[in-house]
């Protein structure tokens, strides 16, 4: 197990301005994580930060006290634009699959399951580029699936989907967390925190202002800041 994940004083500037303030958490195994926050708070360079795709100006991010590079493999992310390879979807999770060493005898049949449980199995030879944003982004999720990751991080990922799309991504990342992978996912939407989250880790200008389970914050937040996002952001949607 490669949770708990220690983030001490950690800290991202560019050109002397500082995009994430030094702060400090702990995420446990078990519930989603909801990291909430309006546009420009900070939620991707953090999450790029804990998934190792940054380097910190400062502070240190820990697994089970190993390092970021250590647990690679362990550990997936999604991005709220998808990169998709030149070939089939199928083909795009083999090709993850191959990266992440797995048996070449064992490739096909492990990444047309990770396409069955995202519903994609019809698709599978079908070129991953000209699939819908919806299907694409389902496919992205397949090839986190594929890797069987103990912690899967989401950055916004219905953030340019239509309410369709967005229902069955939710329903994937929903399967997920029930096969007992860890969520740890970035979103401005209080509606998609309150039905996919357990917390929520409020960000704001690049600083942890509040953490409370999704209702607590959602009808009591502690914080200005935070009730004056709730009270914007309202209605949920």
């Amino acid at each position: 197990m490669i949770l708990p994940l220690r983030i001490r004083d950690l800290s991202f500037c560019v050109g002397g301005r500082a995009i994430i303030e030094p702060l400090s958490l702990e995420i446990e195994a078990g519930p989603s994580t909801i990291i909430l926050g309006a546009n420009g708070a900070g939620k991707s360079v953090l999450m790029r930060l804990i998934h190792g795709l940054l380097a910190p100006t400062s502070g240190t991010v820990s697994w089970n006290g190993g390092a970021p590079e250590s647990v690679r493999r362990r550990q997936a992310m999604v991005f709220q634009r998808p990169v998709m390879l030149r070939r089939s979807a199928l083909a795009n999770i083999v090709y993850a699959l191959k990266i992440a060493g797995v048996a070449a005898a064992e490739r096909e049949a492990q990444a047309m399951q990770a396409l069955e449980e995202v519903g994609l199995a019809p698709a599978a030879q079908r070129a991953a580029r000209v699939l819908s944003g919806g299907e694409q982004q389902r496919l992205a999720l397949a090839r986190a699936w594929a890797l069987h990751p103990e912690v899967l991080f989401l950055d916004e990922p219905t953030a340019s989907l239509d309410p369709s799309a967005t229902r069955e991504i939710e329903t994937v990342i929903r399967a997920f967390d029930a096969s007992g992978t860890k969520i740890v996912m970035a979103t401005h939407n209080l509606g998609q925190a309150r039905r996919l989250g357990d917390e929520v880790i409020y960000l704001h200008q690049g600083r942890v202002v509040e953490r409370a389970p999704v209702e607590k914050f959602l009808s009591q937040p502690a914080t200005a800041e935070a009730a004056a996002f709730i009270k914007g952001e309202l209605p949920w949607v």
